[in-house]
């Protein structure tokens, strides 16, 4: 059997991670999850201990100081799945964008054939839910963009619910990643596709989340438009 890990990274998510770990612990197959958070002063954390004493040796936290990115707390939690030896790592975020049951199928994607998987909301089958016509735009653009710069077939570069063979993240060199925001999404599907990993879209529903704020800001942006050229650039010298 697998060792198959989650990791959630949080900033004030008291409304919703609660229910998440309870979605992913009645999965009918089994996924650990450590929740890593930037120092949420609404609770966030004493919700996940309690959750953990519930799930003892299922759930875990990894407290940070303050808001260190999205990138970093991934990376982070890359190291622990690693050095606990996890076979499959999984990114997901905790506002419920991510329907915890498509775990299942990026699990078994992985397991298949794909290295790297990723739950997309524009390959055949899949779709945004509650998303505004400029917002569908703006995303759908932004992944054209991707794919024009780096050459990179994916059609949802820019998305967050990512799973991982243990050998892709072992092969990157993960303190090289440079991106903290959703330009990192970009850059680890592109280091892998570089590498010659196989990567593999699954369609899902994305549903903007209900509860709790968005932690998207004008610097992250920046960060994904000007981040990918520089990506590219990088990639023709080295």
């Amino acid at each position: 059997m697998s060792k198959n890990l989650v990791i959630i990274p949080t900033y004030n998510e008291l409304e919703n991670i609660g229910k998440m770990l309870d979605a992913v612990m009645a999965l009918p197959v089994a996924f650990d999850v450590l929740v890593v958070d930037d120092g949420s002063p609404d609770g966030t954390s004493a919700v996940v201990r309690e959750k953990s004493a519930d799930y003892p040796q299922r759930i875990y936290l990894l407290q940070r100081s303050g808001k260190l990115g999205l990138g970093t707390a991934y990376i982070e939690g890359f190291k622990y799945g690693l050095k606990q030896g996890y076979d499959y790592i999984f990114e997901m975020d905790c506002d419920f964008s991510h329907n915890p049951s498509d775990l299942v199928r990026l699990l078994q994607a992985l397991q298949k054939d794909a290295d790297l998987v990723i739950g997309s909301r524009y390959v055949k089958g899949g779709s945004t839910v509650n998303w505004p016509f400029d917002r569908k735009v703006l995303s759908y653009g932004a992944s054209l963009y991707v794919r024009l710069i780096t050459w990179m077939w994916i059609k949802d570069p820019t998305a967050g619910f990512v799973g991982y063979r243990r050998k892709v993240l072992e092969t990157i060199e993960l303190d090289k990643i440079r991106f903290i925001g959703y330009a990192f999404q970009i850059e680890m599907k592109f280091t892998a596709w570089r590498f010659g990993f196989k990567l593999r879209e699954i369609p899902i529903t994305f549903a903007d989340r209900i509860e709790g704020a968005s932690k998207m800001t004008k610097g992250i942006v920046r960060e994904a438009i000007f981040g990918i050229i520089k990506l590219k650039v990088y990639s023709l010298f080295h």
